[in-house]
């Protein structure tokens, strides 16, 4: 698109004498060039229908809406996003914006980030954006290369793409499958996007926001009921509302909530409907989360499958990490499962955090085709939540959302030792973006090694070995130490020209810690005899088995006779033979005795062994996840490499 045809770069003739006007006459010129805007925007009306209709479709089964933008039109974009929590009580996460040259764009200008067609690449896939998303690119010129490459790679991803400009015979045509398109006209200020474009931009994302959340059941006529009761303002206007619309005093309002979790919607169609808060979630649910309809439904509540208190059969365990959650409803078998970003708290972030665990519980409960009544407890093995305030907070989050289900919160780790050793002393060992060793004895002691973080700690994991494999290569490019073959691993990994192109790939991630894990794996997977590659590896196998070995000791393992039993998991490990056959011939050097390694591929089966016992029922016969054993001896050295493959189906 040529830009000089665009209309907002055009001069306005009647703005032509503008540092002439006093500002009376400036703000009447003004506010007459503004009042153009609505009629604009209501030339939209189709398209921007269009899109709230198939936008609400995506965001029913689980997909997200993500605004994309630069500069006034990405600031607009993150803006509306963040208000909708607030609004309507929307899932965090459920509504994204991404702004070219990320969080510090929103305060300054960021030189050149609208014109980084990959850096839009990038920050779509930092974020997971998957065939069940729906992408609006925002941009009032009809030009910006950010825009239009994330467009392009949201199409690749069977995404909803939905355009937002200015500008007609704009570069989004053909890109976005809902072009939205109001022409504002020139600008009272040549250029000055951010006036009547920006105005236009605020009156179309208000109305996309407002009309998906409508049709996702978060209003009641014009009424916000979609309120949980999480703070004082909150829990009153809960409280007006259950009055309002059921006739109950403030009492009794109140005690409705109390019973429904402090859930409005909840708590009125239990009063309204005459029935108890699960089969009121039933109800809901059933009907969309529309308050009107789940009120207006002719079945009878309690003949709805899946709502009584002894149906409550069902377990759901949750392993999330720094990369990664997983989720698993189960019964005497998995009957669903469900994935999400990272989950880690203290890396990801408290809204990040809990949207990807409700989104990946969310994801198993569909696949299970199963009501959420039938769960009787849940158990969250989180990184990060063997800190008390993280594990009480994300306790009182879980207990809020699912307030039916007993919640147990524990560790990524307990989750490891639960899946690999049972009820059995011995050491879960985990590997992946980070590290961390954990035992327990027969007496119940449990000791711990590694595990203090990518700042300080994470010896073994994938990010060290992609930390140290970056710092050797920087070193070898200033002449401080010989050339290496690692160079050509990352370069050929990363698909990137030069060695300087490795370091504006660091700056530019929006997680370093994933992105050089990333890089370890690489390593890992290069295979060959590099010296230095191989340096690396033994290195990290040392790191993992000095943790090892730490934990055996100080719960005195080496005395108790017998095999010792490590469980190891996390991928770095358990998809890297070399790796793992280096650190059972380390472990052969610092352990006296019998080495039993039981690889675990699925952790969260422990969260769900947990969660069983969480809500007394039987416990399960063998593990649901494929777990192959693999022996060393001191004088053997090696391991032999257990076997990932025919193992037997779920």
């Amino acid at each position: 698109m040529d830009l000089s045809s665009a209309t907002t770069e055009a001069r306005n003739p009647a703005s032509a004498g503008l540092d002439r006007l006093s500002p009376l006459e400036l703000v009447r010129l003004m506010n007459a060039e503004d009042a153009t805007v609505a009629a604009a925007v209501g030339s939209q009306a189709e398209a921007i229908a269009t899109a709230i209709e198939r936008i609400t479709a995506r965001l029913r089964v689980g997909g997200r809406l993500v605004y994309c933008g630069a500069g006034t039109s990405g600031r607009l974009g993150v803006l509306d996003a963040s208000e909708c929590p607030p609004t309507f009580n929307s899932d965090p996460g459920q509504v994204v914006g991404i702004i070219a040259g990320g969080p510090a764009a929103l305060a300054s200008s960021i030189e050149g980030a609208e014109d980084n067609r990959s850096a839009a690449v990038r920050d779509l896939d930092a974020i997971g954006l998957s065939a069940s998303d729906c992408l609006v690119g925002i941009a009032t010129s009809g030009r910006t290369p950010y825009v239009a490459a994330a467009l392009q790679h949201a199409r690749k991803l069977g995404s909803l793409t939905v355009g937002l400009t200015c500008n007609e015979r704009s570069d989004l045509e053909g890109l976005a499958e809902v072009l939205i398109v109001p022409v504002v006209g020139p600008e009272v200020i040549t250029g000055s996007t951010r006036l009547k474009a920006g105005t236009a931009t605020k009156l179309v994302l208000n109305m996309l926001s407002t009309g998906v959340m409508v049709g996702l059941g978060k209003t009641y006529g014009n009424l916000m009921v979609d309120l949980q009761s999480r703070n004082e303002k909150l829990a009153e206007r809960s409280v007006r509302l259950v009055m309002e619309l059921t006739g109950l005093d403030a009492v009794g309002a109140a005690h409705c909530l109390a019973k429904c979790g402090g859930d409005t919607k909840t708590a009125i169609v239990s009063d309204r409907r005459s029935c108890g808060a699960n089969v009121a979630r039933a109800l809901l649910k059933a009907n969309g989360g529309r308050l009107r309809d789940a009120l207006d439904a002719p079945a009878r509540a309690n003949d709805l499958p899946g709502t009584n208190a002894d149906s409550r059969d069902l377990v759901v365990g949750v392993d999330g990490g720094g990369t990664k959650t997983i989720a698993w409803v189960c019964a005497d078998r998995r009957l669903g499962a469900g994935a999400a970003g990272p989950s880690n708290p203290l890396t990801a972030g408290w809204a990040v955090a809990e949207w990807n665990i409700a989104r990946a519980v969310d994801q198993a409960i569909r696949a299970a085709d199963i009501n959420a009544g039938r769960i009787a407890a849940i158990c969250l093995a989180v990184a990060g939540a063997g800190q008390p305030s993280v594990a009480n907070r994300l306790k009182a989050w879980a207990e809020s959302r699912w307030p039916e289900a007993r919640i147990k919160v524990v560790t990524d780790i307990d989750a490891g030792i639960m899946a690999g050793l049972g009820a059995r002393p011995g050491i879960a060992l985990i590997c992946g973006t980070g590290s961390i060793a954990a035992g327990r004895n027969e007496r119940g002691e449990i000791a711990r090694a590694g595990g203090w973080g990518w700042l300080a700690g994470d010896e073994g994991s994938a990010f060290a070995i992609g930390q140290a494999a970056i710092k050797a290569v920087f070193q070898a490019a200033d002449g401080r130490r010989e050339p290496t073959g690692l160079e050509a691993i990352l370069l050929d990994g990363l698909k990137l020209p030069d060695v300087a192109a490795i370091r504006w790939k660091l700056n530019e991630s929006n997680d370093p810690r994933i992105w050089l894990a990333e890089c370890g794996g690489l390593v890992l997977r290069a295979g060959g005899d590099d010296p230095d590659r191989r340096a690396l590896v033994q290195q990290a196998a040392t790191d993992l088995a000095a943790m090892v070995a730490s934990v055996g000791r100080r719960l005195q393992l080496e005395s108790a006779g017998g095999e010792l039993r490590v469980a190891v998991t996390g991928t770095a490990i358990v998809e890297s033979i070399e790796l793992r056959n280096e650190w059972v011939k380390v472990m052969g050097t610092r352990w006296p005795g019998k080495i039993r390694v039981v690889i675990v591929l699925d952790p969260v089966e422990g969260a769900v062994q947990i969660a069983n016992q969480l809500a007394g029922l039987r416990p399960r016969d063998r593990p649901a996840s494929p777990v192959r054993a693999a022996h060393g001896r001191r004088d053997r050295g090696a391991a032999r490499d257990a076997s990932l493959r025919g193992a037997p189906p779920l």
